[in-house]
């Protein structure tokens, strides 16, 4: 708790792109030790200090490589359509994709657009906001209220974001949803591969089900 703590500290009453450098925006190198983050590969750090206002947005395009769900994991996709459906609703292979980043001005944080092709039909179109805030510093809202907390450590060549609770919030109102009734536990890997590419997983695992989703893709710069 003493870690989430400082984290917290550290990102509070900080405008959203203030920093040592005035070309960049410091708060996911907040959520982290200064050491790890350092450590980490100089594409890496620069998506994640890219300052986004106005209408500035960051772009990147790839594959989605495999999407696996299981039985379980297609009836949470399912059930996730009722606010905005975050997770991909169908298993595929390879399948063209692409990634967009802007400001998100009602939060101050970032609006994440991701489009998925598939096999059949229309692609998918996948929205999330992340807001500098929280217990843990960092928090992901999929829709309706709906939203999840983050943890984040930089390992390596990789940032990796790992969920600590979900929650639901309308106004003033929120309220933690129960580990029991939660989908288990949400990881997501950004992997340096070199000369501008990254490897993306997404992988969702409840403790009694097991593995619900598996989805791994490859991106580059645009």
């Amino acid at each position: 708790m003493r870690g989430v703590a400082k984290r917290v500290a550290d990102t509070e009453g900080i405008p959203a792109h203030e920093s040592d450098d005035a070309t960049t925006d410091d708060r996911f190198r907040r959520l982290v030790a200064r050491a790890a983050w350092d450590a980490l590969p100089e594409d890496v750090r620069r998506r994640f200090a890219k300052p986004l206002s106005g209408t500035a947005v960051a772009t990147y395009r790839g594959e989605i490589v495999w999407t696996r769900l299981s039985r379980a994991g297609w009836l949470l996709a399912q059930l996730c359509r009722l606010f905005g459906a975050p997770l991909p609703t169908s298993e595929s292979g390879p399948a063209p994709a692409a990634v967009a980043v802007s400001a998100d001005r009602k939060s101050g944080g970032q609006c994440w657009t991701r489009l998925y092709g598939r096999v059949r039909g229309h692609p998918q179109v996948i929205h999330s906001v992340k807001s500098f805030a929280g217990p843990s510093g960092l928090e992901e809202h999929i829709g309706a209220g709906f939203g999840m907390a983050l943890t984040v450590t930089a390992e390596a060549d990789a940032l990796i974001f790992t969920s600590d609770h979900y929650f639901w919030q309308a106004a003033a109102v929120r309220l933690r949803i129960p580990r029991w009734l939660s989908p288990g536990t949400t990881v997501v890997t950004h992997q340096h591969l070199g000369s501008g590419r990254f490897a993306f997983d997404l992988k969702v695992t409840h403790p009694l089900l097991g593995e619900l989703l598996n989805q791994h893709g490859l991106f580059r710069d645009a």
